[in-house]
């Protein structure tokens, strides 16, 4: 399978390693906003070609399908311009930053048939596939998670303190990650959610802070907190707190609420959790099925972000 990737960032290159590790995908192509950018980028990472403008990949008829790690404002015309032009698309987090635009892609990928899948990682990494396992299996069962998604980013700058020319938002890029992530492992849909936020960034435009609650129909809380303005540890951290047990995962790691150390080496085929989101998207290719984190799965996650966005409109 020839794959194009879209962007030449921090979250792009992680794409780029995780498919080189799976049998029979090939990424082909790059394409960024600058020439001497990508250029470097495709000689840095032995990728055969390289382009400033989208046409050029979606006119090639060696791709197959197309990975889409490029800024948020660009994620739902760039999808709809793959499906349009015949190209599964996997597409970065957040499908978009509004709700007419996340169903724009709906109805193009209902539309086409294509496989359309968006980069909601949180269900693959192994810490959190392990607590999703248990959960199926009736072991466990959740009653609040308690989330937190902290970091330091008082500039527009990306994942490697590179700057960048957009900007990064906590409510649709970062909440999305946890709104979709309880609706998947409670198994139930939410029915009641409140929002607060923080003064906004004089320069940036964006709130620095924010407190969101959820309830789903089964009675389980979500507290999630998000910051941009905690000085470390960075990253998001999980508590799944349960009926019998508590369970505290970051990323690819998974303690017990004693500190106890879970082994989820043997979860899945990796411990990546971009790359087993990545081997998802092939897999659904080439099986001709609908993939987990597919849009329509993801669709309610973001139905919730523009509730929230109202709430703080008011």
């Amino acid at each position: 399978m020839k794959l194009a990737l879209g962007g030449t960032g921090a979250f792009a290159t992680k794409h780029l390693e995780g498919i080189r590790n799976i049998d029979g995908a090939e990424v082909v192509s790059v394409f960024g906003r600058t020439a001497e950018r990508t250029e470097a980028y495709a000689t840095e990472h032995g990728i055969e070609r390289w382009t400033t403008n989208l046409d050029d990949i979606l006119t090639d008829d060696e791709v197959d399908a197309v990975v889409l790690a490029t800024p948020t404002q660009m994620h739902a015309a760039q999808s709809i311009a793959c499906m349009d032009a015949g190209k599964h698309v996997e597409v970065e987090i957040p499908l978009a930053d509004s709700l007419a635009d996340a169903e724009a892609v709906a109805a193009k990928q209902a539309e086409t048939g294509l496989v359309c899948m968006v980069g909601h990682t949180r269900r693959f990494n192994p810490s959190h596939q392990w607590v999703h396992n248990k959960i199926q299996a009736n072991e466990f069962n959740i009653q609040q998670m308690d989330v937190q998604t902290f970091f330091f980013r008082r500039t527009n700058s990306n994942a490697k303190g590179e700057p960048r020319s957009w900007t990064d938002h906590l409510l649709w890029h970062h909440a999305a990650h946890t709104v979709d992530l309880f609706a998947y492992q409670t198994g139930s849909e939410i029915v009641a959610a409140n929002v607060l936020e923080g003064p906004h960034h004089p320069e940036l435009g964006i709130a620095m802070d924010m407190s969101i609650q959820m309830k789903t129909s089964s009675g389980a809380l979500l507290t999630l907190s998000l910051s941009f303005n905690n000085d470390g540890p960075f990253g998001t951290f999980f508590r799944y707190i349960g009926d019998n047990g508590t369970y505290l995962a970051r990323y690819d790691d998974l303690i017990t609420g004693r500190d106890e150390v879970i082994d989820v080496s043997k979860v899945d085929v990796s411990m990546n959790g971009i790359e087993l989101q990545d081997r998802e998207f092939v897999a659904a290719i080439t099986e001709g099925r609908e993939p987990n984190s597919s849009v329509h799965q993801v669709m309610s996650c973001y139905e919730w972000l523009h509730r929230l966005e109202e709430q703080l409109n008011q």
